[in-house]
C-alpha cells in the first residue's frame, strides 16, 4: 500500500531523486524550506502513517513502513533515490537500508535518527517509555500533550517561541493514529542496526545539530560519518534551514558523484 506524499521540486530529469521523510507529529511540508534550497534535485517528501494525508493508514512495524515506501517510490517511478531522514524518519530511513529494497537507494542522510539500542532492558524500558506516551496521544487532549512532549530533554534547546509555535503546528495530528505509529516504530522495536550501518556499501551520512550533543555521541559511538550544524539543536533543518542544506549539497555533491561513477 502506498503513502500519501507530495512533489515538491521538479529538479533536473538525471538527478536521483530526494525522498523526505519527516519526524514524528510531522508531515510532508515539513522539509519544504530545505527542498527549495535543493531545487536542482527532484524531490518526493512523503507522509508516513497515522501523518498528514497518510493519517489513516496503519503500520504494522519497520518492515511494513520500509514496504509501503517502497510502493510510494514504485508508484511515482522513480528508480534512483536517496532517502533523507529526520529522527523517525532517520531510523525509518536506516532500517530501509539495511533491511528493505534497496534497488535504486544512491545511500541515506539521517538527522538525529538513533541507530538502536543493543542492550534487550533498554529496549524494554523504551517500550514502556512510548506505551505512556501513546496511552497518553489516545486519551487526552493533543495539545496538553504536545506541551510535556516539548519539554523532553531532547527539546531542551527550544526557545518558548519555538516551542509554542511546534506545539500550534503538531495539533492538527490525529492523536490515536500519532500513538498508533510511536508503538509501532517504537525505538525498542527497532533492530540494532550499527553493525549493518558499518558494512552498508552505501554512502551515509549523519547530520546533528551543533547542540544535539546526545545525537552526535550515538554517531560517533557507532562510527558512522558526522556532521554538524552550527546554531542548531535536535531539529537542526528547522532551526538553521541555510547551514542544513549546505552540508546537505556538500555530502550530496561529493558522495553523490563518486557512487554513481562507481556504479
Amino acid at each position: 500500500m502506498m503513502l500519501a506524499s507530495r512533489v515538491l521540486q521538479q529538479g533536473e530529469s538525471q538527478r536521483p531523486w530526494l525522498v523526505w521523510l519527516h519526524g514524528l507529529l510531522g508531515n510532508n511540508n515539513e522539509w519544504r524550506v530545505i527542498a527549495s534550497r535543493c531545487e536542482q534535485w527532484p524531490s518526493l517528501a512523503i507522509d508516513l502513517p497515522g501523518h498528514g494525508d497518510s493519517v489513516a493508514q496503519t503500520c504494522l512495524d519497520f518492515a511494513d513502513v520500509s514496504q509501503q515506501i517502497t510502493a510510494t517510490l514504485q508508484q511515482h517511478h522513480i528508480e534512483r533515490y536517496w532517502l533523507v531522514g529526520y529522527s523517525l524518519g532517520g531510523r525509518i530511513a536506516m532500517y530501509h537500508a539495511c533491511h528493505g529494497d534497496t534497488q535504486g537507494l544512491q545511500g541515506i542522510v539521517i538527522e538525529g535518527g538513533n541507530p538502536g539500542l543493543e542492550n534487550p532492558t533498554l529496549r524494554a524500558q523504551r517500550m514502556a517509555h512510548d506505551a505512556g506516551w501513546a496511552a497518553r496521544f489516545r486519551s487526552e487532549p493533543i495539545r496538553k500533550v504536545l506541551a510535556d512532549w516539548y519539554q523532553q530533554p531532547v527539546f531542551a534547546n527550544l526557545s518558548a517561541v519555538h516551542r509554542q509555535a511546534l506545539i500550534a503546528a503538531r495539533a492538527d495530528n490525529h492523536g490515536p493514529s500519532v500513538a498508533n505509529m510511536l508503538e509501532a516504530t517504537s525505538l525498542g522495536r527497532q533492530p540494532w542496526l550499527v553493525p549493518q550501518l558499518q558494512r552498508l556499501a552505501l554512502p551515509i551520512k549523519v547530520l546533528c545539530g551543533a547542540d544535539d550533543h546526545k545525537f552526535q555521541a550515538l554517531a560517533r559511538e557507532a562510527g558512522l560519518p558526522l556532521g554538524t550544524v552550527p546554531q542548531a539543536g535536535h531539529n537542526a533543518h528547522l532551526a538553521n534551514p541555510a547551514d542544513f542544506a549546505a552540508a546537505l549539497h556538500e555530502f550530496l555533491d561529493n558522495k553523490g558523484t563518486e557512487h554513481a561513477l562507481s556504479q
